[in-house]
C-alpha cells in the first residue's frame, strides 16, 4: 500500500518566487546611490541629504515576505526559501562577472557603462547576501521564538520585533561592505564616516517603517494563506 501524497502548497511557491524576486531585483538596484533634500549639517554631522539606494524601494518586502513565511510555514520553510534566494543571487552575481570578463564586440560602445553599473554587482551582492543571511535567519529565529515563548496573540509584536533585529543586522553588515571599508578589497572606495552612517541609520529606520506601514497587508495575506490552505500555526521545527 502507498503512502498518500502530502498536500501541495502551491501558494508558498507564488510567495517563494516573489520574495526571490524581490530580492533579485533589489540587489541589481542597489547599484545606484541616491539622495533626497537639501545640505544640512549639525555640528559637523550631515543630516541632510537623505542618502540611500535603489533597493531601497523593493527590497523591505523581503521581510515582509520573509515574516509571512516564517508565520505561515514555520521556519524550516523559510529556511528554505532563504537558501533559494542565496543561490539564485549568488549565480547572478557569478554571471555578472563572468559576462564582465568577456571581451566585448568591437563594435559594441557600452562596455565601460556596463561593467560601471553591472561590474559593481558583486560587491553589491556579496553585501547583501552576507547581511541578508544575517537578516532573514535572525528575522525567522525571532518571529517563530517570540511565538513559542509567548504564544501565538500579538502577531504585529512578532512582526515588529523580529524586523527591528533582522533589519539591524542586515543594514549594518550591508552598509559596510556594499559602500564602507569591508568592501573596499573589491574596488569602488567607501563613503567617508558620517555620510556612511547617515546611510545605515536611514536604511534601517526606513526598512522598520515600511514593515510597520505594511502591517494590515501581511495581516491579510497571512489570513489569506492560512485559510486556504488549512494551515494552523506551525511549530518552531
Amino acid at each position: 500500500m502507498t503512502s498518500p501524497l502530502p498536500p501541495r502548497r502551491p501558494t508558498y511557491d507564488l510567495v517563494l518566487a516573489a520574495f526571490c524576486g524581490l530580492l533579485l531585483i533589489s540587489n541589481v538596484s542597489a547599484t545606484k546611490l541616491i539622495e533626497f533634500g537639501p545640505s544640512v549639517e549639525v555640528g559637523g554631522f550631515p543630516v541632510l541629504p537623505i542618502i540611500t539606494d535603489g533597493g531601497a524601494f523593493l527590497f523591505p518586502l523581503t521581510y515582509v515576505l520573509g515574516d509571512v513565511l516564517a508565520e505561515v510555514y514555520g521556519l524550516a520553510k523559510a529556511r528554505r526559501a532563504i537558501w533559494t534566494g542565496f543561490g539564485l543571487a549568488a549565480l547572478m552575481s557569478l554571471t555578472f562577472a563572468v559576462v564582465a570578463a568577456a571581451p566585448p564586440a568591437s563594435d559594441w560602445p557600452n562596455n565601460d557603462a556596463w561593467n560601471a553599473v553591472l561590474g559593481f554587482v558583486p560587491r553589491i551582492v556579496l553585501a547583501s547576501l552576507a547581511g541578508y543571511l544575517a537578516g532573514q535567519f535572525l528575522n525567522a529565529v525571532v518571529l517563530v521564538w517570540i511565538r513559542d515563548r509567548f504564544g501565538p496573540g500579538r502577531l504585529w509584536v512578532r512582526l515588529v520585533g523580529s524586523t527591528v533585529v533582522g533589519e539591524f543586522a542586515d543594514t549594518l553588515v550591508f552598509c559596510l561592505i556594499a559602500f564602507g571599508p569591508l568592501g573596499a578589497f573589491l574596488g569602488g572606495g567607501s563613503l567617508d564616516l558620517p555620510t556612511l552612517i547617515n546611510y545605515t541609520l536611514v536604511g534601517f529606520v526606513y526598512k522598520v517603517l515600511v514593515e510597520v506601514i505594511f502591517l494590515p497587508v501581511t495581516y491579510r495575506i497571512i489570513g489569506w494563506i492560512r485559510r486556504r490552505e488549512g494551515i494552523a500555526v506551525p511549530s518552531s521545527s
